[in-house]
């Protein structure tokens, strides 16, 4: 699955990975409901952060189109509530 991180680009991320990317979607989730600003920011970075490890980045000048859009580092909780699915950023 191509997955794009807004601002920064494109990664090629194995299928294999998402059960423990929906576990840091799930937290994630949980945090935004409750409105913990600290607790939202610090498991949105752990998210990006795991795809980064995870995933192999394509060139810049790659045109594949993305399956998945995650938010930036610096999206508000506003913004990425703006881009929730039922399932949260990660589907299940």
């Amino acid at each position: 699955m191509i997955v794009r991180i807004m601002g920064e680009g494109q990664v090629k991320l194995a299928d294999s990975h998402f059960v423990e990317l929906n576990e840091l979607d799930d937290v994630l989730l949980k945090e935004m409901d409750s409105g913990d600003g600290p607790g939202f920011r610090t498991t949105l970075h752990a998210l990006l952060d795991k795809v980064r490890e995870l995933g192999t980045p394509l060139p810049d000048d790659s045109l594949e189109p993305s399956e998945l859009i995650l938010p930036g580092p610096d999206a508000t909780l506003e913004e990425v509530r703006a881009m929730l699915s039922d399932d949260g950023l990660i589907p299940n």
